[in-house]
């Protein structure tokens, strides 16, 4: 487990500890290796890493993570918790604590360093968690739905819905991708264009597309068939693309109600929505200029 500091990363270790995992905070990334050379572990076990890690190393955690699957014979899951800079520029004002990043700045600047430093795990991440409206007591229960005892249904299926543009290419993870640029498109609209599909405008104009409610009751029927197939195969991930051509409005919309209409069948369910997250970190600020 890793993400920024002050995201909630020992709050989730301390949940996840009383859901029975071994927990091991601050490992040394080289150690990592060496704990699972014996092959399978008693019990699952979630180790925090994060930039205080004397021997912390982006490249070196994910070398660590190879060698970690080689040893214990499965791919290990690194769950990322996310957070943007204003909140956790709240959350320091708050605590008054000093960023580790910055012991002697300003805690802007070492969040700043470490949100850059911390990008390729974040990209990496199986299991994206945002924290940012969460409270310690929403983190925790997040966790056991996430990792804890949950519907027999769902079996130890997790699935991760991406929202994104075929501007961009298909997103990292996804084992099937569905088409949504033949619903009508709200970038057409003045008024919906500066907005994405998790305003309520929006999604009422995708929704008011006749397309709409056959393909997404196909959509669901058709998702609902494969996800206990998937799981009584004993596949332990299932990532859904939702693609558009600006990731962010119909793509959006769609994968939004997925994953509250899964969610509410007991499936674990996470959602990315790729191209706004990039947006929101500056690297995709023409996402308004095409056809979304």
């Amino acid at each position: 487990m890793s993400g920024p500091a002050g995201a909630g990363r020992s709050t989730a270790i301390g949940a996840l500890e009383d859901l029975g995992f071994e927990a091991i905070d601050n490992l040394p990334i080289s150690f990592l290796p060496r704990l699972f050379a014996g092959g399978s572990v008693a019990r699952p076990v979630v180790i925090g890493i994060d930039p205080r890690n004397r021997d912390f190393s982006v490249d070196g955690m994910l070398a660590a993570l190879a060698e970690v699957e080689a040893a214990a014979g499965e791919a290990p899951v690194l769950v990322y918790l996310d957070c943007d800079a204003v909140t956790l520029m709240q959350r320091y004002s708050e605590t008054r604590r000093r960023h580790p990043l910055s012991p002697r700045g300003t805690a802007q600047i070492g969040i700043e360093r470490e949100l850059a430093l911390l990008a390729p795990l974040r990209e990496r991440a199986d299991v994206l968690i945002d924290t940012r409206t969460m409270t310690p007591h929403d983190l925790r229960a997040e966790m056991g739905r996430q990792f804890g005892d949950r519907d027999p249904a769902a079996g130890g299926l997790a699935v991760t819905l991406h929202s994104f543009s075929y501007k961009r290419g298909l997103p990292r993870g996804a084992d099937m991708v569905i088409d949504v640029r033949f619903l009508k498109n709200p970038h057409w609209i003045a008024d919906l264009r500066p907005l994405d599909g998790r305003d309520a405008e929006v999604k009422a104009f995708v929704e008011a597309d006749p397309a709409y409610a056959p393909f997404y009751a196909r959509l669901t029927d058709f998702v609902q068939f494969l996800l206990p197939a998937y799981s009584a195969e004993g596949k332990s991930y299932f990532g859904l693309g939702v693609g558009c051509t600006g990731g962010r409005h119909r793509s959006v919309a769609v994968a939004e109600s997925l994953a509250k209409t899964l969610a509410g069948q007991g499936w674990r369910v996470s959602i990315r929505h790729r191209d706004l997250e990039r947006a929101s970190a500056g690297t995709g600020s023409d996402l308004g200029v095409g056809a979304a």
